[in-house]
């Protein structure tokens, strides 16, 4: 009886013992594994960061100034196009005169030969050459250089039966420039067209020079 007491008590004992140790270490291990989740949070939360900062930096920055509107283009009026006008194409020029075989003090050229005739000025060809008929066989028109003598608008030869000699332009004695066939040779006279006599006698003046050629 006293054993059993005894066995009994040392069993409570031990049980008293088992407790306190087992009181003893559970808050130690409470505390271990607070202190692993303090860890694991504080891990989390330092990769949260860094993570954060690393979003951070590669995220780029926009910027704030705002992009202006686009400017609107007006559309240029138009004017419907004219039409073209051709100029008038300006007249072909005259052709160039003949030369004279006489010289630059000549106002008049005579050359028998051709039966041709021109007025000059310093040289120059102004008129012509226009054609003549000159002296028949026993008539010659003389040659050499003369000066004019005289005008007469509406002569008459007497010599030779009053022959009419209209704008003549005498530059030897009864020998002129005048309006005659130019169909027959006159007795000494340079026979001109109509319009090439009423020419020399509006251009010729007393004076001037003429000069005749074979």
């Amino acid at each position: 009886m006293q054993v059993r007491k005894l066995l009994i008590g040392a069993a409570v004992a031990a049980t008293a013992v088992l407790s306190a140790c087992s009181s003893q270490q559970q808050p130690q291990a409470i505390g271990l594994a607070a202190g692993q989740q303090n860890t694991t949070s504080a891990a989390t939360t330092s990769t949260a960061t860094t993570t954060s900062s690393s979003a951070a930096a590669t995220t780029p920055q926009t910027s704030s100034a705002t992009t202006p509107p686009p400017t609107s283009k007006t559309t240029p009026k138009t004017t419907p196009d004219k039409p073209k006008t051709t100029p008038d194409k300006p007249a072909p020029p005259p052709p160039a005169p003949s030369s004279a075989p006489c010289s630059a003090a000549a106002s008049a050229c005579i050359r028998l030969s051709t039966n041709e005739s021109w007025l000059m000025n310093n040289g120059q060809v102004v008129y012509g050459p226009v054609k003549i008929t000159s002296g028949r066989a026993g008539y010659p028109t003389p040659t050499g250089t003369f000066h004019v003598l005289s005008k007469v608008k509406d002569y008459h030869s007497r010599e030779f039966d009053n022959a009419p000699m209209p704008y003549s332009v005498f530059f030897v004695p009864g020998i002129a420039f005048h309006q005659g066939s130019l169909g027959v040779k006159s007795h000494g006279c340079i026979h001109l067209s109509m319009a090439a006599a009423q020419k020399y006698f509006g251009t010729l003046s007393v004076g001037d020079v003429v000069e005749v050629v074979r």
